[in-house]
């Protein structure tokens, strides 16, 4: 009777080992398949087991089970007592790629990768192919966790011909997504394979401008390369632009105010908007009609809206007012897609809502990109106190921070007495000074010492008026500190053409609109010689307005395509997964009392 227990124990272990092996070829080893088994049983059966290979197989079984059913914790936990190096080759693949999806459960990319750069991963080609698909999957995504789109991208592109079905199809999208987010600069194919198309296709489509000439790069792409698998199966994006195309923009209401507080504002966007417009109708396009609303005499966003759709608008440009954006954003649907011209405090609007403004945000998130990208690491700030200063120290910090840099001092200015004050606490010459008197009185003589102040500020973030910086940039000079970067935001900049002003800021780099940087602009010539006051601060507003126009067409494309950008007057244009249009900028610096350009940096 125990001799017949004893065989049926045998044949069960047997059977089960059976159940979850196979074996791709000779050399490589078996491989677990998830048996028919608890992970309680195959830990078991491992604990019995005298065949340590055996042993092994049955405990990386055991915890392949637990991460498919959602258990990270317990299977890192088995997977740890899996003698990895002792291992044949296939096992070592399927070990590492667990290992690496474990990490991404942890959103550990780095550790992910560690784990597949181990040496069996040189025979991955000889596994069966749903062994790699799994690992190549993990490797692209850990790829693109790390920041490596185009080798991410070169990953599910391998991977592709493995798979069918759903599979297949989210693989193609994303292989899109992943080339479609690459910058032009990168998107240079110097092959005919797959990726060369893909990244041809791209490119085609990112030169294009109207949609119409999309279509077209499209449309000539797919004649070149009819067997691509793009060709073949466009992806959704494009498909939508397709869509797109074959609805043209017929009429845009422009909804702004025209009375109280805000007409100026609306006055100086309006005005650039309809710059915009005409110059279209200069270059031979066939504009869309634009509609006038005073969104200062609006008592119901629904009335509105059901004139404006009677009236045949397609699209709506504004409102200004941000009460009235942030009602929009509150909505579940709108029904006109419309282009705000504030931003709503909130993350998330309805689908139909785009947002545009001069966000100081967005001119901090700038500075901080310029920073990094001139190898600076360590930064102190100066804002003004108050809610307009602590918003643009949270997004300089937050994408500071993020990226690796470190704040070492932050200063909110107040007065300008307290300047001097504020300034050498920043770079805490007090404590200098403090030093140099307790030495004297060691001494007991008098001691020549100028106050030095602390290394570790490598560059000021600066966000303050004209007349805040005429003060500040003086009293570094004066507090030792003259030779500290200062990197500050638009605000700085008056474009009021006073040489003296500007003597006082020498030095000062600083973002700003395209508008305010290029006087040769056509359209800006234009433009200032009817209403001279865009010359100046209003520029800005000007450059906004048209750049709204020149969104309206765009707003599908920008959302269609990642990464794709539209070059505006009030700077380079992309837009946020909550379709919000975000601004990059060109820069500048103070020398002897001009303004003069600085050369761009990569982005």
């Amino acid at each position: 009777m125990i001799a017949c227990l004893r065989l049926f124990t045998a044949l069960c272990l047997a059977a089960l080992l059976a159940a979850c092996a196979s074996s791709p070829s000779s050399g490589l080893g078996d491989l677990p398949r998830t048996p028919d088994a608890s992970i309680e049983q195959l830990l078991e059966q491992a604990t019995q087991s005298k065949d340590p290979e055996k042993a092994a197989l049955l405990r990386l079984s055991a915890a392949d089970l637990a991460y498919h059913q959602g258990n990270p914790g317990q299977s890192a936990q088995i997977l740890q007592q899996v003698p990895v190096e002792q291992l044949k080759p296939g096992q070592q693949i399927f070990a590492s790629t667990l290992t690496a999806e474990l990490a991404m459960t942890r959103n550990q990319p780095k550790a992910a990768l560690t784990a597949l750069s181990h040496p069996s991963l040189q025979r991955l080609g000889e596994m069966p192919a749903e062994q790699q698909v799994r690992t190549g999957t993990v490797h692209a995504r850990a790829l693109e966790a790390d920041g490596q789109t185009l080798a991410a991208a070169r990953e599910r592109i391998f991977i592709a011909p493995m798979l069918s079905g759903d599979a297949a199809r989210k693989n193609h999208e994303a292989i899109w997504t992943l080339i479609a987010s690459l910058p032009t600069d990168q998107l240079q194919p110097t092959t005919t394979d797959d990726l060369g198309g893909w990244m041809a296709l791209a490119l085609a489509v990112k030169t294009a401008g109207t949609l119409e000439q999309q279509q077209a790069a499209i449309d000539n792409w797919r004649k070149q390369n009819p067997k691509h698998p793009a060709a073949i199966q466009l992806p959704l994006p494009l498909t939508n632009l397709k869509e797109l195309a074959s609805q043209p923009l017929g009429k845009i209401a422009l909804l702004l105010p025209q009375d109280g507080p805000l007409a100026s504002v609306g006055k100086a966007l309006r005005e650039g908007f309809m710059a915009a417009h005409y110059q279209a109708q200069q270059a031979g396009q066939k504009p869309p009609a634009i509609e006038f609303y005073d969104s200062s005499k609006l008592t119901s966003l629904d009335e509105f809206y059901r004139k404006a759709q009677a009236d045949g608008v397609q699209l709506v440009v504004g409102p200004l007012e941000k009460p009235l954006v942030k009602q929009l954003s509150t909505r579940p649907q709108l029904p006109i897609t419309t282009l705000a011209l504030n931003y709503s405090e909130g993350e998330q609007g309805p689908a139909q809502l785009f947002q545009f403004g001069l966000a100081a945000e967005d001119e901090a998130r700038e500075v901080s990109r310029r920073a990094r990208a001139d190898g600076l690491h360590r930064a102190a700030i100066m804002v003004p106190k108050g809610e307009w200063g602590d918003r643009v120290l949270k997004a300089f910090s937050q994408d500071w921070q993020a990226n690796g840099g470190s704040i070492v001092a932050t200063e909110r200015v107040d007065q300008p007495v307290q300047l001097a004050q504020q300034i050498a606490d920043m770079f805490q010459l007090r404590q200098s000074e403090g030093r140099a008197k307790s030495l004297q009185s060691t001494v007991g003589s008098q001691v020549a010492a100028q106050p030095s102040r602390r290394q570790d500020i490598e560059f000021i973030f600066l966000a303050a008026t004209p007349q805040q910086a005429q003060q500040i940039k003086p009293t570094l000079n004066f507090q030792y500190a003259g030779d500290v970067p200062v990197y500050a935001t638009s605000h700085v900049f008056s474009a009021s053409g006073d040489v003296n002003q500007y003597n006082d800021m020498n030095g000062i780099r600083f973002c700003e609109t395209p508008w305010l940087l290029d006087a040769n602009d056509p359209l800006r010539r234009q433009v200032t010689a009817q209403w001279p006051q865009a010359a100046g601060s209003l520029g800005r507003l000007y450059a906004m307005g048209v750049d709204a126009y020149r969104l309206a067409p765009r707003l599908g494309q920008l959302k269609a395509l990642p990464d794709s950008r539209v070059e505006g007057q009030s700077g380079s244009l992309g837009m946020t997964q909550n379709q919000r249009v975000v601004r990059q900028l060109p820069w500048a610096q103070f020398v002897n009392g001009q303004v003069q350009r600085l050369p761009d940096t990569p982005r």
